[in-house]
């Protein structure tokens, strides 16, 4: 229908978005009838989202024609950007944007080191920068379900925590509980995604590889390459940021700061 309405690509592409932003806010509006207030945020994402996406677009335009190694640092920027994006998930944690951004940065970037290395991922930024950043974006969505559910498990089991503090645990044993469950949810996204590969949804990636003429085998064996790397980097993210995040929540005499009402501002 928008086809035989735009004739011109750029105007069809925004009049798709245009149709695909309303449906998502429809879903929203259906939302606050239960209650749940999304309308602020999905905006501002809806609206950031495409902004953001259309200004990646044109950067990459004009570092397609420069060196490899200007891919790096526009990974490294991705990287940043993250930490950044993953800290709004955990409010109330203290130092939880250099939790988040060194996470992100150990779990994504040395898997992308590691596979660029190998010659698993291309170095042409044609192949460095979408893959890199489907990494680092799975990496950054790991960091802020780990961070979220810890601050919420930690909030709600405060009383069994300082009794185990008072009763001579350490902090590390206090909240190991909290901690393995964080990790193990965190990864819910990452594992069910390799569950039904193939059986539940066929990635975008592989269908371009399809289109570009790959093989159809080896793009299906590339997407799981990718779906491997991506569960890779997002438990090294949760890793790190599970064994990072244990050394803010406690003060210097091993008492718990993170508590109902807390604020990190006023521990700084």
């Amino acid at each position: 229908m928008l086809n035989r309405v735009f004739t011109d690509q750029l105007q069809l592409g925004l009049g798709q978005s245009a149709a695909a932003a309303l449906l998502a806010f429809a879903v929203v509006l259906l939302a606050r009838g239960r209650k749940v207030h999304l309308e602020g945020e999905a905006a501002v994402a809806l609206v950031r989202g495409l902004v953001q996406i259309i200004a990646v677009g044109s950067v990459l335009v004009v570092l397609l024609r420069g060196p490899r190694w200007t891919g790096a640092f526009l990974l490294g920027a991705m990287i940043l950007a993250a930490g950044a994006i993953s800290t709004k998930r955990a409010k109330g944690i203290p130092g939880s944007y250099l939790v988040s951004t060194y996470s992100i940065a150990c779990g994504a970037g040395s898997v992308i080191a590691i596979m660029t290395w190998l010659g698993v991922i291309d170095t042409a930024i044609t192949s460095l920068i979408p893959v890199g950043s489907m990494l680092i974006a799975n990496a950054m969505n790991t960091n802020g379900l780990v961070l979220n559910r810890f601050h919420s498990d930690v909030l709600a089991h405060v009383g069994e925590i300082e009794t185990a503090l008072a009763l001579g645990a350490s902090p590390r044993q206090s909240i190991a509980p909290y901690i393995q469950t964080s990790f193990e949810t965190s990864l819910i996204p990452a594992i069910d995604s390799l569950r039904s590969l193939g059986i539940v949804w066929i990635p975008g990636l592989m269908a371009g590889m399809l289109l570009s003429g790959s093989r159809p085998i080896y793009a299906a064996i590339y997407q799981f390459v990718v779906l491997t790397m991506i569960f890779a980097a997002s438990g090294l993210t949760s890793l790190v940021s599970t064994m990072l995040i244990r050394k803010h929540v406690f003060t210097s005499a091993d008492q718990l700061l993170l508590r109902p009402g807390f604020s990190h501002k006023l521990s700084e």
